[in-house]
């Protein structure tokens, strides 16, 4: 993503990229290209299904060839050829250069990688008992084998030559960021560490693998193995005759023929509870949901597994000198330290509760003005937050979803847009396999007429995918390997019965919308390097793309091409899309709320000492950090529970890192978005011109520059937190005043961090 530069410092970016780094060399070239060809090491050779690229178009997974027996001898062998590859790179007798080096890590790794993707797309999006075992034994394997490499001190010693005679290289900014970025994180890994440290480090990842797998099996496993079960039809007044039916389905396959089952979703609060007028049916849905895995049923009960997470994660910080997990883990993010990501959401807090308070109250005239003898609990909020919004707004969601058909809003409202924005056009396909029969794909076509990659989407909720929404590569962008993307976007959308149009709630629109953003950034990758390819960005950067997207779901003229009703084609009315613009700063108490508390729930977790980590050794201390960490935002948390509690808040605890320490991101992020859409609305909208300069300085740059760097480019100046407070209604805008603290729209100081070792 390197490629394209604008046009205004062309030039300039064209000789610093050519130009970075004087002549001069340890060798001369031509003796060290003899020395490099005259170096011919025995590498094995793989066998079975991943030994070697597919032979669909795109390099495309075929999944009629694989079968659940090949994973675990292809892990093997992946592993087993990656060694010998490094082992290669440190036996070379020639000396080390960027090439032999440096490149030469690069290349490796290539069938591990193949496995790698396909097998971790399953276990999210369609795993089954046996993928659920071999993920469990394969996990501290894959840990142990990447710091066999990482925390090799022959390998490190060949890459830091490299690296501490940069200086006299010649390369390119791509070849530079390249040799930054594996010098930083074999530092970051351990490469400094006495040996002791380093073993500890070894043990500590394994571990962690462990357990992090085993949080997110048993999560999956709390949301899943617990439906609400009622026993009458009347308990569920208020959901659709499709709902109902549903939920007698599911009961039936959970053994509980003749009643009804709500699956749990897998945030706190659940979709189905503001249409249940059964206020002790809302209750007993809302608190199985909250109450998930933190012991009410003992059966499901995580709270050790996270302890020994976050125990575990403040002693490997301490062994490189960190205060904390969020110091170390924080090194290559875009805010850099945690004290500015903390600062840039506690600066929110005194708005935000405000807000809760106000919105709050407003709940309670609701219930009382029909006839309600309570005041307003988590699982009557968004009941009457709802009823507000229909009488306030006129608002019928249930009425909104009419215009919302799923392929619709695919194909004629994300492709659309894509169109319009990008120039891109895509191609549906049924001649390559899928790994459910659920799944479309598409060739994506670029403006010049070539063939850009390939995409798969898989939209609806099964008991096999893990919930939420998320965008990955089974075939990463290259010009080092001449390989194009291969993306898959995942949705947890409820499936409509048999024969039934297949409508979708705004939020879901919202949702599509966003995770092809995700696969935009993929798309339009223009790298050598895979390991800077695409969405290769820091974790508080890389949500940023897909959320600016969001805003053209309501474009209008994006709008009046997908939105339309699903039985008569009647346009969606504009007066309804103004009413969910009117009604989009309406109760963000609670759906900023959840969103911030989780998120500074996850950097409580990520500050703890060791001693302190040490010392939450019970299930009690777990619940009771937990909450003591809630009670000290200052919010209104009994009312505003957070989006995830740290029993199943799969984003921190289900990986070795994930989003633990980053769960910021979200909100950092949506600064970003929001700054960019006033960017976009200032200058034209929906245009080609503006899809283009977005593409250059943004999607198409991967992890090859500074990200202040690259949102000046692309906006002309450095991002301002203003708009996002404007949109989120926390804060007075140009057109009409807000009853809150304000903030002044100021970013907090940026740090520079140095390099590791220097």
């Amino acid at each position: 993503m390197k490629a394209q530069i604008l046009a205004t410092t062309a030039a300039a970016a064209l000789l610093a990229g050519c130009q970075t780094y004087n002549e001069g060399a340890a060798m001369d070239p031509i003796a060290q290209a003899e020395a490099d060809a005259a170096y011919s090491p025995e590498i094995p050779e793989g066998s079975g299904y991943f030994a070697s690229d597919s032979s669909l178009p795109f390099l495309a997974p075929d999944f009629t060839k694989i079968s659940e027996d090949d994973y675990m001898p292809a892990f093997q062998q992946g592993m087993d050829i990656q060694k010998a590859e490094v082992q290669a790179i440190i036996d070379n007798p020639a000396a080390p250069t960027f090439e032999n080096t440096i490149v030469a890590l690069e290349k490796s790794g290539r069938m591990l990688g193949r496995v790698a993707r396909i097998f971790f797309a399953l276990t999210g999006s369609n795993t089954t008992d046996r993928l659920d075992e071999i993920n469990r034994e394969v996990g501290p394997m894959l840990s142990a084998h990447s710091d066999s490499i990482t925390l090799n001190p022959a390998l490190f010693e060949r890459v830091k030559a490299v690296y501490d005679n940069r200086a006299a290289m010649a390369m390119t900014v791509e070849d530079a960021k390249l040799l930054e970025e594996t010098y930083k994180q074999m530092v970051h890994a351990g490469a400094l560490l006495t040996e002791a440290e380093r073993e500890r480090v070894k043990a500590i990842n394994t571990e962690l693998s462990t357990l992090t797998t085993e949080f997110g099996q048993a999560v999956r496993s709390a949301t899943n193995d617990q439906p609400l079960i009622v026993d009458t039809r009347a308990e569920l007044a208020g959901l659709s005759d499709s709902d109902i039916e549903a939920a007698a389905k599911l009961a039936a396959e959970k053994g509980h023929d003749g009643k009804f089952a709500i699956a749990l979703q897998n945030t706190t609060q659940q979709p189905s509870i503001p249409s249940l007028e059964n206020r002790d049916v809302r209750e007993r849905l809302f608190k199985l949901s909250h109450n998930r895995a933190d012991g009410t049923n003992p059966e499901h009960d995580t709270r050790m597994l996270l302890a020994k997470i976050a125990t575990l994660r403040a002693e490997k910080a301490a062994l490189f000198g960190e205060e904390d997990w969020a110091s170390y883990t924080m090194y290559d993010r875009m805010a850099q330290k945690p004290a500015t990501a903390l600062k840039f959401m506690t600066d929110m807090v005194p708005a935000l509760a405000a807000t809760q308070r106000r919105e709050a109250a407003m709940l309670n005239e609701q219930i009382a003005s029909k006839g309600g003898n309570f005041t307003v609990e988590p699982w009557d909020w968004y009941r009457f937050a709802n009823q507000i919004k229909a009488e306030r707004y006129e608002l019928d969601e249930d009425a909104m979803m009419e215009y919302f058909q799923l392929d619709k809003v695919l194909e004629d409202g994300v492709f659309f847009m894509a169109e319009k924005l990008y120039g891109l056009t895509f191609e549906r396909r049924t001649d390559l396999p899928v790994y459910h029969p659920d799944v479309w794909t598409y060739t994506v076509f670029d403006a010049d007429g070539s063939e850009l990659g390939l995409f798969y989407f898989d939209p609806f909720q099964r008991p096999s995918k893990r919930g939420g929404a998320w965008m990955s590569n089974f075939v990463d962008q290259s010009y080092l390997w001449g390989t194009k993307p291969v993306i898959y976007n995942v949705l947890n959308i409820p499936k409509a019965p048999e024969g039934e149009v297949q409508l979708v709630s705004y939020d879901w629109v919202n949702t599509t919308f966003h995770e092809f953003g995700h696969a935009l950034h993929g798309f339009f990758a223009d790298q050598k390097y895979e390991s800077l390819s695409g969405t290769a960005t820091a974790r508080d950067f890389v949500e940023y793309p897909s959320q600016v997207h969001e805003m053209w779901a309501t474009w209008p003229s994006v709008l009046q091409n997908y939105a339309k009703h699903y039985e008569t084609g009647e346009t969606i009315p504009q007066a309804m899309i103004d009413k969910i613009e009117a009604a989009s700063k309406f109760n963000q108490g609670y759906d900023f709320g959840e969103v911030v508390e989780a998120a500074l729930l996850d950097m409580k977790w990520a500050a703890l000492s060791p001693e302190e980590a040490a010392a939450i050794d019970t299930p009690e201390k777990v619940s009771a950090f937990e909450r003591r960490s809630l009670e000290e935002l200052g919010l209104e948390i009994d009312l505003v529970p957070p989006r995830y509690r740290s029993t199943y808040f799969n984003h921190i605890f289900s990986s070795p890192a994930g989003y633990s320490a980053g769960y910021y991101s979200y909100l950092w992020t949506e600064m970003l978005d929001r700054d960019s859409r006033k960017w976009f609305r200032d200058n034209g909208g929906l245009t080609r011109a503006n899809g283009d300069h977005y593409r250059k300085t943004v999607l198409s740059r991967g992890g090859t520059m500074d990200y202040f760097q690259m949102f000046e480019n692309f906006a002309g100046r450095q991002p301002n937190v203003q708009p996002m407070l404007e949109a989120r209604g926390l804060v007075a805008s140009a057109d009409g005043a807000v009853d809150s603290e304000a903030s002044d729209g100021a970013l907090p100081p940026r740090t520079t961090a140095s390099t590791p070792g220097e």
